[in-house]
């Protein structure tokens, strides 16, 4: 069962009782959603205190605004987009780059455990650091559709629900993102295309 969907089932029944201003499940709620908001969070932010700032801001936010939550899309997806929100302003306001070394390194990487040349591990840094710099580089959407695909493993309806698009549509944007990639760490690494 995704993440998603787990969290849609536990607050199925919390998020009317909140609305009608029982305030134990008001917090059952929140309390519910605080992890899945902060992971989504670190993904728009990739920095774990602004992640960590972002899922604050969120959960005041439902707090305070769950009462017009209408029920005319799933929770879920009104939670993403709430989260996506505050993402949005915190970049908007701050400006810091984004952090994803820790993702790009562990995609990045070439196996060197059972290596002792030291040039394999330098080698494998600044594959991790070019990913990484490349990561950065995509457009915000295409960097969040390539996250959700290629290192949350979520298919492209499950994605186009959470980021309120059609699936083609992330698709697409996850075709791009790749294409990007690829064509990027073949420039700068050209001797590469031998192995690709």
């Amino acid at each position: 069962m995704s993440e998603t969907r787990g969290l849609e089932e536990a607050v199925a029944d919390l998020v009317p009782r909140a609305q009608r201003g029982d305030a134990g499940a008001l917090d059952a709620l929140l309390r519910a959603c605080r992890d899945t908001v902060y992971r989504w969070a670190l993904v728009h932010t990739a920095d774990a205190e602004d992640a960590e700032d972002v899922t604050q801001e969120v959960l005041i936010r439902v707090h305070g605004s769950l009462g017009r939550y209408e029920g005319r899309s799933r929770f879920t997806t009104w939670l993403y987009r709430v989260t996506h929100n505050e993402a949005s302003n915190l970049g908007r306001g701050i400006r810091r780059r984004l952090n994803l070394s820790a993702a790009a390194t562990r995609e990045a990487t070439v196996d060197t455990t059972g290596s002792a040349d030291p040039l394999d591990r330098i080698h494998a840094s600044k594959v991790a650091a070019l990913a990484r710099d490349l990561l950065l580089g995509l457009p915000r959407r295409q960097r969040e559709v390539f996250h959700l695909a290629d290192v949350e493993g979520r298919t492209a309806d499950e994605i186009a629900e959470r980021l309120g698009m059609s699936p083609v549509t992330a698709r697409v944007h996850l075709l791009h993102a790749r294409r990007a990639l690829r064509s990027e760490l073949l420039a700068r690494l050209p001797d590469l295309r031998e192995e690709v």
